[in-house]
């Protein structure tokens, strides 16, 4: 007997308040439906979640999903496990729910999703988030009598702990020694500009490395954790080294991740979802999502990432210049090279955050912030709700070196040497008083050049600082005195 035809349930992103997002994709679905991609054409369900009233937070989506979930699809259909095809913000919705609802209870194997596409997730949020809570969005979204939807954003915007607390716990579960043979999550992004919908104001919407408004590293669920312990206080010590020794590491299992040549993350012409047609053109969406579908085993699985790596490899190649025309001018040049996201956060021994410090990175043969290579960083993010994340976007083409770029049998960029080594130093602003903190100093080596930037990837670190504490914050005294010690002065550092 056959196998029986998965029911598909498609999912949107933030700020969507009509179905129409959707597109021509049930209809191509449909139609490419047969004896080896087989889907329930039947059951093809179109996701409908409030992401615009302010008060809406990813866990109540999540909450409200697992109960439409039930309450719309039968024993029957779940049993079949559906595949589940999410845009942008939907991707988090859904890992967050597998998370909450299947992971964290130890029943993954019950989870009625086999195959979770998701087509430019905004994983580790997105650039754009934070300017989404701004005044002018929020008299945009007036007009449209919708509400920005802060609570999402909230989650969105780049550093957030929310974002960082399921990303770890995703990582941790889903590492290199873990597999599951009936789970497979693909993630499918576009590095392409769609320049009609640039905003001369927002820089975001034409940042390389992205579609307009997802980063594929930030996307991408291939990503590293990695955590820092200051050493221990002296009373010489001006800083402190971050030891390698007692750091942590985990590495997420390798996840399915593919380019879609010339796709941005909206519009009709080039987004990834909304340019989908209804005739059997060959749309590179279509046909990636068609690829992640025919996958129904381990191997396959594994195939498929390979496939995937391949086809990225010869897609960025192929997309790596983009020239602009210009009449009467010399024409424009974008190079589109690989961008790495690092994400920090800094807390104390005890948990406590620490908001207020600066990170310099540093490298060359001295070590030196000086010896950086120019236009090595292209952004950074403080989170604007906790202070202690912050979140740093490198060129990784100018970190690792690159070779010359052609266009036309002309050089346009000459060879990137790169960086040769890479470390950082944490300058915290809070350094005098009974307590306070010393700068904490990674120093720059090739291998964490290598371990750290990662082309198309996100690493999140994790620094631990000591509190450097002294003498006089308590004494005791058998005078009976009455003494005033008001204007005690901090004395020595208290060492364990």
């Amino acid at each position: 007997m056959p196998p029986k035809r998965k029911p598909v349930v498609l999912v949107h992103g933030w700020s969507v308040h009509n179905t129409s997002t959707y597109g021509e994709l049930p209809a191509r679905l449909e139609a490419e439906s047969n004896d080896e991609i087989r889907l329930d054409v039947l059951n093809i369900w179109l996701g409908k979640y409030v992401s615009f009233q302010d008060e809406v937070q990813l866990d109540d989506i999540s909450r409200a999903f697992e109960s439409a979930l039930r309450n719309e699809l039968d024993d029957a259909a779940l049993g079949e496990k559906c595949v589940v095809i999410t845009h942008s913000t939907g991707g988090p919705v859904i890992r967050n729910w597998i998370y909450k609802y299947y992971v964290q209870p130890g029943k993954l194997d019950q989870c009625p999703v086999s195959h979770l596409i998701m087509l430019a997730p905004a994983n580790f949020g997105s650039a754009l988030a934070v300017l989404g809570k701004m005044r002018l969005s929020r008299i945009k979204s007036w007009l449209e009598g919708v509400q920005p939807g802060k609570g999402v954003l909230d989650w969105l915007e780049l550093g957030s702990p929310e974002s960082w607390e399921l990303n770890t716990n995703w990582m941790r579960y889903f590492n290199k020694s873990s597999n599951s043979p009936s789970f497979y999550p693909f993630v499918i992004s576009g590095q392409s500009i769609d320049r009609s919908f640039y905003d001369h104001v927002n820089s975001y919407t034409g940042e390389l490395g992205s579609d307009g408004v997802v980063r594929l590293s930030g996307a991408n669920l291939n990503a590293n954790y990695y955590k820092y312990r200051q050493s221990q206080p002296t009373t010489e010590a001006s800083e402190l080294t971050l030891s390698s020794i007692d750091s942590e590491h985990v590495e997420a299992v390798r996840t399915a991740f593919a380019i879609a040549e010339g796709r941005s993350h909206s519009g009709d012409t080039m987004g990834i979802l909304k340019s989908i047609g209804e005739s059997a053109d060959s749309h590179p969406t279509v046909k990636l999502i068609l690829d992640c579908i025919r996958v129904n085993s381990g191997q396959g699985y594994a195939n498929a990432c390979n496939e995937f790596d391949a086809h990225s490899k010869t897609i960025h190649e192929k997309e790596l210049v983009e020239a602009e025309d210009r009449f009467l001018l010399n024409d424009r040049y974008f190079i589109h090279d690989e961008y790495a996201m690092l994400i920090f956060r800094i807390k104390d021994e005890y948990g406590q955050p620490i908001g207020n410090y600066d990170i310099i990175f540093t490298g060359g043969d001295n070590d030196s912030e000086n010896h950086m290579p120019e236009n090595f960083l292209m952004d950074k993010q403080r989170n604007t709700r906790a202070s202690g994340y912050m979140t740093f976007y490198f060129n990784t083409a100018v970190m690792l070196g690159s070779a010359p770029v052609m266009h036309n049998g002309n050089v346009i960029r000459k060879e990137l040497p790169g960086a040769k080594s890479f470390g950082f130093r944490i300058v915290p602003y809070t350094d005098k008083g009974f307590v306070h903190f010393l700068p904490a100093v990674l120093s720059g080596t090739a291998e964490q050049l290598a371990k750290l930037i990662i082309p198309n990837q996100t690493t999140l670190i994790d620094v631990e600082m000591k509190r450097i504490v002294h003498e006089g914050v308590f004494q005791l005294t058998t005078d009976r005195e009455a003494v005033e010690f008001k204007d005690v002065e901090p004395g020595k550092t208290l060492t364990d």
